[in-house]
């Protein structure tokens, strides 16, 4: 069961649960999903909202499912089901297996975007930009050679937190 907080009421350093403890990031609906691990993240206010910021590969599977759909979940989960979960979802592609049925967790859709009934926080999150890092962008010119060796730069999603969930 979840129940509904503010964002601010968040108890988790949230830089700790992006960076070091990992998340989900999740779009579609019942009939079809995806869902990726992301490790690189932002939450904070953007034009007057609570936002989160979640950066994919346009090769990545789940892009098209965000690229179709108004709202997407960023989901964390409990320490101790990292490995099940963040070991299927982060080397896996969802062309080519049911990364959720793999890495045995449960999509619940009584919001715009499926979650997952064993995280532990869920934003739901109603997409309002999308940009992309471009070469000439990159002040620090070392990032460019250490991160993008196939120049494949990252788009980059707005969400507006429109919902937040945590486990009872």
């Amino acid at each position: 069961m979840f129940e509904q907080i503010e964002f601010s009421q968040v108890k988790e350093n949230v830089v700790d649960l992006i960076a070091r403890q990992w998340a989900l990031v999740t779009a579609g609906d019942e009939k079809a999903c995806n869902t990726m691990t992301v490790s690189w993240g932002a939450v904070g206010e953007l034009w007057g909202v609570d936002t989160a910021t979640v950066y994919i590969r346009p090769q990545r599977y789940t892009e098209q499912f965000i690229d179709s759909n108004d709202y997407f979940t960023v989901c964390f989960f409990p320490e101790e089901l990292k490995q099940q979960i963040h070991g299927v979802c982060g080397s896996k592609s969802g062309r080519d297996t049911d990364k959720i049925a793999e890495a045995g967790i449960t999509p619940v859709y009584d919001e715009n975007a499926p979650y997952f009934e064993q995280a532990k926080l869920v934003l739901v999150c109603r997409k309002m930009a999308k940009g992309k890092f471009e070469p000439a962008q990159l002040c620090d010119k070392g990032i460019a050679d250490k991160w993008y060796p196939e120049n494949d730069y990252h788009n980059i999603y707005y969400g507006a937190i429109e919902k937040v969930l945590i486990k009872k």
